[in-house]
């Protein structure tokens, strides 16, 4: 049943390698299981779930215990990566409805659960997001398969590790000076052609939250929503490495998406860092709060049409 509550809470968090080390040291796993009992997120978006799929998904079910009982989803690990995405959901708040993983040349498939918030008899599709760390044009696709997320009666909420940067203007001064990066190999994984120039790849942030034509962005991201909507410049706070310091200034790479009418329902967006966090992985967690009334009247809407299973 749901609470009084008014707050629905979303976290997405790439935890380096699931909190294990090499040799098995699992303190940090019990660290940021800490952090994120602190912030009882109702959706939870993973990256890294390093081996999740093992042993029964026993990882994955000790930490969907930890978050109180939370129903957990796993995308499948791939050849290229053992280090899955995946989703858990309040049981309290939502009813998982059908489950989709999309790995169309994905380095890491999409977990994309559709659940509805009880209550509100709209679906509403979550993915947790790692796109691929070394290929500028492997993102370019994951995005567009992101897209399919937003055609017209959807609606969508997603978030993860992007390994690129926005697209905004207002953000273009905090974006790496390349001159300065003395990486090589961080280079040509992060910047693409662009006028005849190398630049930060921000293409995949432009095709899920760009206006082009007039037309409105596919998704609003939140970040840019938080900061130019309802005044919340620390929404726009870098987010990785918390831990490289060869690669340059930490940037911005890790956000949320929203079809817009759900991005309407955004009370704060916070990038939540403290001496756990730094110890515990080499990614900021960050939260989305939404006005659990707001969210409930932006799924009012009826359904989209069931034909969604071809995405």
């Amino acid at each position: 049943m749901i609470t009084n509550e008014e707050h629905v809470r979303v976290v997405s968090w790439n935890l380096e390698h699931n909190g294990i080390e090499r040799d098995g040291t699992d303190h940090r796993w019990h660290l940021a299981m800490d952090v994120l009992a602190g912030l009882r997120p109702h959706i939870l978006l993973r990256q890294e779930l390093t081996r999740g799929h093992m042993y029964g998904m026993s990882a994955v079910w000790a930490e969907a215990n930890r978050l109180g009982g939370h129903i957990p989803f796993l995308a499948r690990a791939t050849p290229e990566s053992a280090n899955p995405t995946g989703v858990y959901i309040d049981r309290d708040y939502f009813e998982p409805v059908e489950y989709y993983e999309h790995a169309t040349g994905m380095w890491h498939p999409i977990s994309n659960p559709v659940v509805r918030l009880k209550g509100a008899p709209k679906r509403l599709s979550l993915a947790s997001v790692h796109m691929c760390h070394f290929d500028p044009d492997r993102r370019l696709n994951e995005a567009r398969r992101l897209t399919t997320l937003g055609k017209p009666g959807m609606a969508a909420l997603f978030g993860g590790d992007f390994n690129s940067y926005p697209h905004a203007q207002d953000e273009a001064v905090s974006l790496p000076d390349w001159a300065e990066v003395a990486d090589s190999t961080h280079f040509e994984h992060r910047t693409v052609d662009w006028c005849g120039e190398r630049v930060s790849d921000s293409r995949p942030d432009r095709i899920l939250a760009a206006t082009h034509y007039d037309r409105p962005p596919v998704f609003a991201e939140l970040g840019q929503f938080a900061a130019t909507r309802l005044g919340q410049r620390g929404a726009l706070a870098p987010t990785s490495s918390l831990w490289r310091k060869d690669q340059g200034d930490m940037q911005r790479i890790d956000r949320i998406y929203a079809t817009p009418r759900v991005a309407e329902a955004l009370i704060s967006l916070e990038v939540v860092v403290n001496d756990e966090i730094r110890e515990a992985s080499d990614h900021c967690p960050v939260m989305a709060t939404f006005s659990l009334s707001r969210l409930r009247h932006a799924l009012a809407e009826p359904p989209a049409h069931a034909g969604d299973a071809d995405l």
